[in-house]
């Protein structure tokens, strides 16, 4: 008779238990990873991606901004000489000649000035007048008595001549002939004194007119000065233009060259626009530029590059080299198209928020069942507000995932969904 021999149930014993349970949770993550892919894989919705084609086409190479139209030039409103305002002859918008009264100032000190020096003035030219008053009546003393010392000159001479006839003759004394002779010779002497004192005092004379009547013109051309000051007190307008601001108020204390408003320049109209920095090696004076408007096309050359970056950005001036828009009109913008270089063949992908994440070093490419996409390294080149150029990395034909990778930024192969 057989006996029935029942099997016995292997039960895991109670010490072991936790490790088996750590083992079997090892397993099934294996298992779920063998399933998904690997740690740098990733499952994504491929309808939330935005997917461009590489071309090989022609790369424009401009970049585009916008402009806002400015007068050609804006000059700026100063006075020379500071005030009170007592007058304001214009408003803002009002069209101005150049010439045109703006504003009137007053100047107490300035006429208290003008006051002075013409004081001045007057009271130098009678002091001229009364040194050359002077200078005439020493002159005419002088004459006198330089004729006197040569009549007196004459009649030594004659004396002598008849005492030195006598001494001759032995008729007179030699004391009567050597007084003669010598009277004779002071003469001679006092009379070339007198010419000297004469020739050297028409010299300083001379020279002190000559030096009085430059202090003269000197203050002359300083009442003058001032005058021309006064005359600075009605501040003009230095351009035909509009009068885009003016800022000042009736009774108001405004210093010399103080800006108090500015003068707009219509004859002309430039476009004034701001670009990243990023480009600030590309932009110089010279570059054309182009902008649709009413249907119609502009051309713009850069006029001037301002070197100053601020937050990012830095600005040029560009200017019309052809037709104008009807009705433009300052503070008007234009979308710009500006021309950095020559339109040439190139491989080119889409603009997209890829490259904020990457830079431009790497990208998803799509495999030809569009079923993964995988990270790939490239060189990217120039790049406009549509394309960029691909120098190297990829082919045309291919695809590439050009929407944001903040999400997948770390991984190498995404699978499409």
């Amino acid at each position: 008779m057989d006996i029935r021999l029942e099997k016995k149930k292997y039960r895991i014993p109670k010490r072991y238990r936790p490790l088996a349970i750590g083992g079997a949770a090892v397993a099934a993550v294996i298992t779920w990873l063998a399933l998904t892919g690997t740690s740098s894989t990733l499952r994504v919705k491929s309808r939330a991606l935005s997917i461009g084609e590489v071309r090989a086409a022609q790369f424009d190479d401009y970049v585009s901004v916008d402009g806002s139209v400015a007068p050609i030039q804006v000059v700026q409103i100063s006075p020379e000489e500071g005030g009170i305002v007592v007058e304001k002859t214009l408003e803002e918008g009002a069209h101005v000649s150049k010439g045109d009264v703006i504003i009137r100032l007053r100047n107490s000190n300035l006429d208290l000035e003008i006051l002075n020096a013409e004081s001045e003035l007057a009271e130098k030219q009678n002091m001229l007048r009364s040194t050359q008053l002077s200078m005439e009546q020493d002159n005419l003393n002088n004459r006198n008595e330089a004729l006197q010392l040569k009549m007196d000159v004459q009649a030594k001479r004659r004396a002598f001549n008849h005492q030195a006839a006598l001494y001759k003759e032995e008729l007179n004394s030699r004391e009567e002939y050597l007084k003669a002779k010598e009277d004779y010779e002071l003469a001679v002497q006092k009379n070339e004194l007198i010419r000297q004192r004469l020739a050297k005092t028409r010299e300083l004379n001379r020279a002190q007119t000559a030096q009085m009547t430059d202090d003269l013109a000197s203050m002359r051309r300083n009442v003058e000065l001032v005058r021309e000051r006064k005359a600075k007190l009605d501040v003009r307008s230095s351009i035909d233009g509009e009068i885009g601001i003016l800022d000042v108020e009736l009774g108001q204390n405004i210093a010399p060259g103080q800006k108090v408003g500015v003068v707009n320049d219509l004859s002309d109209y430039k476009v004034e626009a701001t670009i990243d920095e990023n480009y600030i090696d590309r932009v110089h004076q010279g570059l054309q530029a182009t902008f649709e408007q009413n249907g119609s096309k502009y051309q713009l050359r850069v006029r001037k590059v301002y070197p100053e970056v601020r937050e990012g950005r830095f600005k040029i001036d560009l200017t019309f080299t052809g037709a104008r828009p009807k009705n433009i009109r300052t503070g008007q913008t234009y979308y710009v198209d500006l021309q950095l270089g020559e339109a040439k063949k190139a491989i080119i992908i889409p603009k997209g928020t890829f490259y904020s994440v990457t830079g431009g070093s790497w990208i998803f490419v799509v495999d030809n069942d569009g079923r993964k996409a995988y990270r790939r390294k490239i060189k990217i080149g120039r790049q406009n507000p549509l394309y960029y150029e691909v120098l190297e990395g990829l082919e045309p034909g291919e695809r590439v995932i050009v929407s944001g990778y903040e999400r997948y930024k770390n991984n190498d192969v995404l699978v499409l969904e």
